[in-house]
């Protein structure tokens, strides 16, 4: 009977065999967990056909871990799909408000700051805010009107908290999907447009709100030639943002398109602007004060009552 150390040394003298034959083989050495006896194990790959099955059945895992995630993803019917539009942190909405804040010439506001990952949380929150500070403003601009001219008569307006949500929201949606549907169907006429998904386009347009929340703030400044310029300045910003935006996609229509679809855009902000203006600070006009009631004289024909004194008859 071979003793334990023949037993080892035959193990080597195959496994030194093994290896001159098989240049490719490629020996392991476990040394925290043994084989039984001491043995020692020896990976032989002929042609490197055993890599080959271990990557075949890492690409066929990937695909099983894919087809998984596709099938658990949920409807769009459902809050979970849209919860992962609303997962963005603090720095990435700052640098978005930033970017519509400083257009520049160039400078794609989807490509450099979505970057393919649209939030509906930066927009959602700047209309709600934009709203909130239009009513409240609204009516801090009468208070203030009536301390200046008492003859102003001022009740509170709650009703401009309704209106101005609902004409926020309504162009922060509309709008974008009037504009990603005129653009889905021109890029079935011009094959080399590339329009942005409607997600993105809402994207765009509820951060380019920003600008005009502080804006309704500066408007509280009795000065109307000083509102107007805020205003303007504030349009300006918006409006270039937007257009610099939707440029690298309406370029590859033609000319006439290009031109009437963004003098549309700047338009409709326009007249979003000049609207808040006109219906949320207009000065009331001042009280309207009845008349003091005149004493008509009476006839000298008619008599007097009784009770009438007679220092009050007429002469």
């Amino acid at each position: 009977m071979a003793s334990a150390d023949e037993l080892t040394f035959h193990e080597f003298e195959e496994a030194t065999n093994l290896l001159a034959e098989t240049p490719d083989a490629a020996t392991t050495s476990r040394s925290d967990q043994l084989t039984p006896q001491g043995h020692v194990a020896v990976a032989v790959g002929s042609g490197g056909s055993y890599g080959a099955e271990d990557e075949v059945e890492e690409e066929s895992d990937k695909a099983a871990l894919l087809q998984e995630k596709q099938q658990q993803q949920p409807g769009f019917w459902t809050f979970s799909y849209y919860q992962s539009f609303f997962d963005v942190d603090t720095s990435q909405v700052l640098n978005r408000i930033k970017g519509s804040l400083l257009p520049r010439p160039g400078h794609n506001f989807v490509r450099h700051h979505l970057r393919n990952r649209p939030d509906l949380y930066g927009p959602f929150w700047i209309c709600a805010t934009l709203a909130f500070v239009l009513a409240v403003t609204g009516n801090l601009t009468l208070v203030l009107a009536q301390r200046r001219d008492p003859s102003i008569h001022y009740s509170p307006q709650f009703h401009k908290v309704t209106v101005a949500g609902i004409s926020i929201y309504c162009y922060a949606w509309l709008v974008p999907l009037a504009l990603w549907g005129f653009l889905r169907w021109r890029k079935g006429v011009r094959e080399r447009m590339g329009p942005y998904t409607f997600l993105e386009t809402v994207c765009v347009y509820g951060y380019s709100l920003f600008v005009f929340i502080p804006m309704v703030v500066l408007w509280l400044i009795p000065v109307p030639w000083l509102q107007w310029l805020f205003g303007a300045l504030a349009l300006g910003l918006s409006a270039t943002g937007l257009v610099f935006t939707l440029w690298p996609v309406v370029r590859e229509d033609t000319r006439l398109v290009a031109m009437v679809l963004l003098s549309a855009v700047v338009l409709l902000h326009a007249l979003l602007a000049v609207g808040c203006k006109l219906y949320f600070f207009q000065s009331l006009p001042p009280e309207k004060v009845a008349p003091p009631s005149q004493i008509t004289s009476l006839p000298s024909n008619i008599p007097l009552p009784p009770t009438l004194p007679q220092s009050m008859a007429p002469s």
